[in-house]
């Protein structure tokens, strides 16, 4: 398995909030491959999250698509990285 870990800062918090729920999770989920996603405060302008695929090949894809739906948060780092223990 792999993730692809995302950082942001975030800009408008109700709006994102919104965004995150309304578009990204579902969007997300609906990747073939997915296992599981978190999407985390990382502090009161930060949010941070991790979404873990089967493949190597379908997180380095959603890796590659990740953006900013609007102008609500600033993607701040993305990276795949490899899952070597879960519970």
């Amino acid at each position: 398995m792999h993730a692809v870990v995302v950082d942001v800062t975030v800009n408008d918090r109700e709006a994102s909030l919104a965004a995150l729920r309304e578009q990204v999770v579902p969007m997300v989920s609906s990747v073939p491959g997915f296992v599981a996603g978190y999407w985390m405060e990382a502090g009161p302008s930060n949010g941070h999250s991790i979404a873990v695929f089967e493949s190597e090949d379908a997180a380095r894809a959603v890796a590659g698509r990740v953006e900013a739906p609007d102008g609500n948060v600033t993607i701040d780092n993305v990276e795949v990285r490899e899952v070597v223990a879960h519970a």
